[in-house]
């Protein structure tokens, strides 16, 4: 069977919040796997920050750092010698979308994208395209692909894609995908909602998974003041106000206790508001966006790591603190119960139960027999579920098995 020359195709890459792309991307290639990357739009300054992400950049096609001559120019090729191809093209854009003017303006640029896309991907021999998440980049791709006739396979991750407006869409993607991987059960299960059974064979749990290997060492526990980690994107749906109102609380009765925050967004100036007013700057840290290096080692430099969101795919960041033997409260949303086995390789609260994420994380402070063992068990499990070398030999199988029976957009 003929390999596929395969693409892994996003909104952005590489991005700090997503150095599981990148990591199963390095995987795949390093089992051989013919794989490009190409990104609608380049990351910011701010996120390369690692030699990884450099030199995934320096390699990744970019469609919005073309030329408008370029655009042009493949949309005058593919006219002129595949004028119903791009017709119907057009026809599909315009028809996978959201109503109203912002929709139709961004299928138009869907559009204009895929056109250019689909110019690259037949100068490259490209074979199969995949997608991570249902978003916008999928909707270019699934259209790039049914210009040229190729294969198109997306990987789903959680609410967030059956969330408005991506969810009118995502039934539509799933039925037209050659394949889905699905990070979690959950994720699998919402997909599975909007398609007819027919539909389900082609849908994979697919776990993201981590580099064991270039993983930092815990370091040893000491009698200083403990330290709660908190990563993540600082928007509403990461719950962080949440948290900073039970650490206050949890201050009364420990007052020795620290609190990191790791990560950017649109809530750090709220954020940091609130903790003025509740009085715990100075137990507080905003550390900010950090390289995925710098990352795990707050992580390992920690005593607990805490995830409060009200919406959740399957953390990437919970899998790591689990792999570093640093024990996790979340929140029981989305596939978290997955990684998270209450009272077995972490404990979990009820989101937006803030008394409840208090109690549990004091269980975890006061319990030290409790502690030791949810750290102990959490490494086991990840270790056992999440590798990324056997994910990669996973999706690199379903690939190979991809069947490509795509019907191009012109006969």
């Amino acid at each position: 069977m003929t390999t596929p020359r395969l693409i892994y195709f996003t909104s952005q890459y590489p991005a700090a919040s997503h150095t599981f792309i990148r990591r199963e991307v390095e995987a795949l290639r390093e089992l051989g796997v013919d794989i490009e990357s190409v990104s609608v739009r380049p990351p910011s300054e701010g996120e390369v920050v690692s030699e990884r992400d450099r030199s995934e950049a320096e390699r990744t096609f970019y469609i919005l750092k073309q030329s408008p001559l370029s655009f042009i120019a493949a949309h005058l090729a593919t006219l002129l010698t595949r004028p119903i191809a791009y017709l119907r093209t057009l026809g599909l854009a315009l028809s996978h979308r959201a109503p109203g003017a912002r929709g139709l303006f961004l299928a138009l640029a869907h559009f204009a994208e895929c056109v250019l896309l689909a110019h690259e991907l037949k100068r490259r021999g490209t074979t199969h395209v995949h997608n991570h998440f249902a978003n916008s980049a999928a909707t270019v791709g699934l259209l790039a692909t049914r210009l040229l006739g190729i294969g198109w396979s997306f990987t789903m991750h959680g609410i967030s894609e059956t969330d408005y407006p991506a969810g009118l869409m995502l039934g539509r993607k799933i039925e037209k995908a050659d394949m889905v991987a699905c990070v979690s059960w959950f994720a699998q299960a919402q997909g599975m909602r909007l398609v007819a059974p027919s539909n389900w064979a082609k849908m994979h749990i697919v776990r993201c998974g981590l580099p064991f290997e270039r993983l930092p060492s815990r370091s040893p526990r000491g009698n200083e003041a403990r330290t709660i980690i908190c990563v993540g994107r600082l928007s509403p749906e990461k719950g962080q106000a949440g948290l900073l109102r039970v650490f206050a609380l949890l201050q009364r009765t420990h007052p020795g206790l620290r609190l990191r925050l790791v990560g950017d967004g649109p809530d750090r100036e709220t954020l940091g508001t609130l903790v003025d007013e509740l009085g715990i700057a100075r137990s507080v840290s905003f550390l900010g966006r950090l390289s995925e290096e710098d990352t795990l080692e707050a992580i390992a430099q920690s005593d607990l790591l805490v995830l409060p969101s009200f919406m959740e795919g399957l953390p990437i960041v919970l899998m790591e603190a689990m792999a570093l033997g640093v024990p996790a409260v979340a929140s029981r949303v989305a596939g978290i119960p997955e990684l998270i086995v209450d009272g077995e390789t972490g404990l979990l609260f009820a989101p937006s139960k803030w008394d409840d994420l208090k109690a549990q994380i004091e269980r975890l402070l006061s319990d030290s027999q409790l502690y030791d063992a949810c750290a102990a068990r959490a490494r086991e499990k990840v270790m056992a579920e999440f590798d990324v070398h056997n994910s990669a030999m996973a999706l690199a199988r379903l690939f190979q098995t991809a069947r490509h029976h795509v019907t191009p957009a012109v006969s």
